[in-house]
């Protein structure tokens, strides 16, 4: 094997450093109730397992979706949080409003999205990765671009993108694409090997450009960077590595997420669902508008571009993949300006250290925020079994906290009863984060990502609107009109017993979320019978 290159977890993704206080899986509490699920935690890390108390189960995404969205409530901000709020306000606002959400789900969405490589890059010692709105170069042989396309996740909780061995193959970057350095990824009992990859284009799109049938035909609508070099998982040294797409890219577009509009798209007999993604130029006027602001902060500061570093003696063999820079390496990420948390008496206010990570499923808080709220790690609402990169599991505490906050222009977000894992992750920064703020929380809402772009003179934020509610059962048509009838069983009945390699497959139709249309999703469907949600 070639020579290592060892370098620190969060020099190359913000991998979960877990909790000393449990070194070794426990057995499920005595009265507790064991689920198996595959949920993002951040870099490479999955919950595969949760367990709670029998009398309470977690909320979970698919639990929520088989209800009526309740209409969102909103109050007035208590007087200092809105005094905090009060400078950036317009002038005529006698109150400052919070959009509050009760008991978000534990689990959110996976942002799919898909991703095309091709052989573009530059000349000699020419590091920069250049934004670029259309595909440049060529695929990378003996790879079909529209067949050999990876399906990837859209993170901003990674500081370079990755792809993993299977995907890499498929699309071509083997050999002599590869270079001889590889990256140590420390986990968080062993650590895990990475390949650098020579300069190569990146380009990606939404789940939207893949075709019924899973070829990737229309690449119209694709952004990328060219010059980029990535990460590429070992079948041996790396298999769990997942393939994503990171802050590296986001940083230079506007990012629109609908999660009113799902797609569903099966490849290789697997099913992807998730929001419908599409990339813009900051200034292009088919961003969506939405009139809710929160601000976010690029850190480390002061980042000018995308750059790999190089090894002198083969300009083309990069030593670290490309990264945001400001004068090394930085692995810049999106962080919110503030966080306010809230739990019985004790409170944990104005925290800067939150990190926005579209690559998690799930919130998570640091010990010492937990030690802030008088969280007892002994005594957890529920437990989640932490797969990491390199196999190892962990059993880690999770807790519902009272309140969270985050402070926006418009209308804030405010959530109750929030289900949280203690986690302590590395931080870019140094150190640990304060917490990880998850797609759970965005469920309810379509939201624009700007990027801001490079150099760093900030512009970085997030512009959101809730979902109207709507009724789980409304399937047909596809866009929904509202109400329950027989336009919704025509279409159930024409998915009876689907399952998601099947040609009749309807992911609506799949209102319990099993992956088989059957009396499960026909009871959701007679629960809902008839009503409709008043115009």
């Amino acid at each position: 094997m070639n020579s290592h290159r060892p370098i620190r977890a969060w020099l190359i993704l913000p991998l979960v450093v877990l909790l000393c206080w449990s070194a070794a899986v426990r057995a499920d509490r005595p009265g507790w109730k064991r689920q198996e699920v595959d949920w993002r935690v951040t870099g490479g890390d999955r919950i595969k397992a949760i367990s709670y108390p029998k009398d309470k189960p977690v909320p979970t995404l698919n639990r929520q979706m088989c209800r009526q969205r309740r209409p969102l409530r909103k109050k007035a901000l208590p007087p200092a949080a809105a005094l905090r709020l009060a400078p950036f306000a317009e002038e005529s606002a006698t109150e400052i409003f919070a959009t509050v959400i009760d008991s978000p789900p534990i689990d959110g969405f996976v942002p799919w999205i898909a991703t095309v490589i091709t052989d573009e890059r530059l000349g000699v010692l020419e590091i920069d990765a250049i934004p670029t709105t259309s595909v440049i170069g060529d695929p990378l042989p003996p790879s079909n671009p529209q067949s050999d396309y990876a399906i990837s996740i859209f993170d901003t909780g990674a500081s370079v993108h990755i792809i993993g061995e299977a995907a890499a193959t498929k699309a071509g970057l083997s050999g002599t694409y590869l270079t001889s350095n590889m990256i140590e990824i420390m986990g968080a009992t062993a650590s895990a090997y990475a390949w650098v990859s020579e300069p190569i284009g990146l380009f990606i799109d939404g789940l939207g450009a893949i075709e019924p049938n899973g070829l990737l035909i229309d690449n119209s609508g694709m952004v990328g960077e060219t010059n980029v070099s990535i990460l590429v998982g070992d079948s041996i040294e790396s298999p769990n590595v997942p393939t994503v797409v990171g802050t590296p890219l986001s940083v230079y577009f506007t990012t629109a997420v609908r999660n009113d509009q799902q797609i569903t798209v099966v490849r290789d007999g697997n099913e992807f669902s998730g929001p419908d993604i599409r990339f813009y130029e900051d200034n292009d006027p088919c961003i969506p508008n939405y009139s809710n602001t929160i601000s976010l902060e690029l850190r480390p500061t002061g980042g000018a571009a995308v750059q790999y570093f190089p090894n002198l003696t083969d300009p083309f063999e990069p030593i670290i993949p490309s990264t945001i820079t400001v004068l090394l390496p930085a692995q810049s990420l999106f962080f919110f300006s503030s966080v306010d948390l809230i739990h019985g008496d004790n409170s944990a206010i104005d925290k800067n250290g939150f990190m926005f990570d579209t690559g998690a499923q799930v919130t998570v808080i640091s010990e010492a925020i937990a030690a802030r709220l008088a969280l007892n790690p002994n005594n957890p609402d529920f437990d989640v079994y932490i797969w990491d990169i390199t196999g190892e599991i962990t059993l880690t505490p999770g807790f519902y906290i009272d309140e969270l906050k985050i402070p926006a222009l418009g209308e804030s977000l405010e959530f109750t009863h929030i289900p949280v894992i203690m986690l302590d992750v590395a931080s870019p920064e140094g150190g640990t984060l304060e917490g990880i703020i998850g797609m759970n929380l965005f469920v309810e809402y379509n939201f624009v990502l700007r990027g801001g772009g490079l150099p760093d003179y900030g512009g970085h934020k997030i512009e959101f609107e809730p979902i109207p509610y709507h009724i789980v059962a409304d399937i047909a048509p596809p866009s929904g009109d509202g109400e329950v009838n027989f336009l919704d069983l025509d279409a159930f009945a024409q998915a009876w017993l689907a399952i998601p390699t099947s040609t009749n497959w309807n992911s609506k139709a799949d209102m319990v979320g099993d992956a088989t249309i059957n009396f499960l999703d026909f009871t959701v469907l007679a629960d809902y019978w008839q009503q409709s949600i008043a115009p």
